[in-house]
């Protein structure tokens, strides 16, 4: 009897599984009111879909849900993408949401995405391209409109952490649709002023409000622009093109500023902190210096000083020796060498070393005439002698004193009447 009951569980399983076989029930396409949402801790959202006639409990999972651009609230209505499934331990069905936009905007997102992979495809978005922020500017330029809250965060930020900072508004629409060809006017005109940084953007608001931003001309206008561009577009969850080529993104107008201009008191404090290490590596340095020319003047070398010079004389000394025996045994390797030829060409030639010996006895012969002093005598010189002593100066002799004079053909014998000194 007890067989014809089917338990709780068994029908909800049946009904899950008709429902997971059910093609129509995989991809289903919805629109409704969110009530009762809850985000919560685990990045979950719970939520239900309402309209005039029905509901539908819903929940979308982390993954999915931290891609959302918007923020969901309880009256908002969406159109959500997922699937249709029975939650068993309540016994309901429900929707398992993979995507989801807020209704009426449907179509500008899909325009989102399509700008979006077109311009990644093309290196727009690539770090390569990304300009460097300068560290210190001296003038920002600010592209947004020149009342509401967003121009007012930033010039009360930049003012607040550095307020030398120059800073330049170019008034510009923001919202509607003139807002695009603004925005890239203006963008053009800061590149005629000699900026280091332009701030882009305006506050938050809807995905329709924040669009001249997604705008393809906006989009290229930033990337083509000289001026490293920060972009300011909205609220911390809101993402447009203009983010994705800006050089940098900031969540919010007040983020910006902070990330244009630094803050003047920490400058202060790096600035000290230099001049800490400076003034302990001069002092270092000098130390050093100190220690060195210390060591120097205490060296043997400047102490003593002659030292220097006596080793080098010594050393000069050493080598002018070892020249002069490589000299002369160079002359006496030469000699050697021309002793051999001169030998060897004597003894094939005997009548050169005849006629050699010839010459240098005549030679010898012309010397000794040369200095034979009869020879010398001959010429009218003569030799005057006492004692048999040649002399060499008057004052070896005096008055009546007997000398003999040795003429080329003879001798004279003569005394000395009278003594003159050459003056």
């Amino acid at each position: 009897m007890n067989e014809k009951y089917l338990t709780v569980s068994a029908v909800t399983r049946y009904l899950k599984a008709k429902f997971d076989i059910d093609e129509n029930l995989q991809t289903v396409y919805l629109k409704g009111e969110i009530s009762n949402f809850k985000a919560h801790t685990s990045g979950h959202f719970y939520f239900s879909l309402k309209d005039e006639n029905s509901k539908i409990n819903a929940i979308m999972f982390r993954s999915n849900a931290s891609k959302v651009i918007f923020k969901p609230a309880d009256g908002m209505k969406v159109l959500v993408t997922g699937r249709i499934s029975v939650y068993e331990a309540m016994g309901s069905y429900q929707i398992y949401v993979d995507e989801m936009l807020e209704d009426g905007v449907g179509n500008l997102y899909i325009a989102f995405e399509q700008l979006k992979k077109k311009l990644q495809a093309e290196g727009l978005f690539d770090e390569a391209h990304k300009k460097p922020i300068p560290r210190i500017p001296k003038r920002v330029g600010i592209v947004t409109a020149s009342t509401g809250a967003a121009i007012r965060d930033i010039m009360t930020t930049i003012k607040r952490r550095f307020p030398i900072c120059e800073t330049i508004l170019f008034p510009t629409l923001v919202q509607g649709e003139n807002a695009k060809d603004d925005i890239v006017r203006n963008i053009k005109r800061a590149e005629d002023y000699d900026l280091d940084v332009l701030i882009v953007g305006r506050g938050g608001g809807s995905i329709e409000d924040l669009w001249p931003f997604n705008e393809e001309i906006v989009a290229r206008a930033i990337y083509d622009c000289r001026i490293p561009v920060i972009s300011a577009v909205g609220h911390e969850v809101d993402f447009t093109i203009a983010d994705f080529v800006a050089d940098l993104r900031a969540p919010t107008p007040t983020a910006a500023a902070e990330l244009a201009v630094p803050n003047m008191s920490d400058l202060k404090k790096h600035i000290d902190q230099l001049s800490i290490r400076l003034n302990e590596a001069i002092y270092k340095k000098v130390n050093y210096l100190k220690l060195y020319l210390d060591s120097v003047k205490n060296s043997f070398v400047i102490k003593n000083p002659g030292v220097m010079f006596e080793n080098r004389k010594q050393s000069l000394d050493l080598m002018n020796t070892k020249l002069n025996e490589l000299m002369l045994g160079k002359v006496d390797k030469m000699k050697n060498e021309l002793e051999k030829i001169k030998k060897s060409y004597v003894l094939t030639n005997p009548k050169l070393l005849y006629k050699d010996n010839v010459v240098c006895l005549k030679n010898i012969i012309d010397k000794l005439e040369l200095l034979n002093p009869l020879n010398i005598l001959s010429r009218g010189y003569s030799i005057t002698y006492m004692n048999d002593k040649a002399l060499k100066s008057v004052k070896e002799v005096k008055k009546d004193d007997v000398l003999k004079i040795k003429l080329y053909d003879g001798m004279l014998e003569t005394r000395v009447s009278k003594i003159e000194e050459d003056k």
